[in-house]
């Protein structure tokens, strides 16, 4: 059974950094796709960030240059390193495995709030 486990977030002025962790089992970590996606107040949960086993990293347009996501293979974690932050970066957030069809082990989240 996969479970995941956010922590960090909370809240920050307009152009502030935070930073959220993500902690996975039930799965072969090392070997797995794993996103951060985000849920603003009122609308779809979007995918935001992607990161291969091997490091490969992909950005959503609206975060590139200003998030950064990483991983720790030994520790089944990712973490998201979020600079620059905006107003309209308030969301919850929430990892997952983007290649997983129809994936539902969501976690709780990490609220993240920028004030302006």
């Amino acid at each position: 059974q996969i479970q995941v486990v956010e922590s960090g977030g909370g809240l920050v002025q307009a152009g502030g950094s935070l930073k959220v962790s993500c902690e996975v089992s039930g799965i072969i970590f090392s070997i797995n796709v794993i996103g951060w996606y985000r849920q603003p107040p009122l609308k779809q949960r979007e995918l935001v960030a992607t990161i291969t086993g091997r490091g490969r990293t992909t950005y959503a347009d609206s975060v590139n240059g200003r998030f950064t996501i990483s991983r720790d293979n030994a520790k089944n974690t990712v973490y998201l390193q979020m600079n620059s932050l905006k107003p309209e970066d308030t969301a919850v957030y929430f990892c997952g495995l983007p290649n997983v069809h129809n994936f539902a082990d969501w976690g709780q989240g990490a609220q993240v709030t920028v004030s302006s």
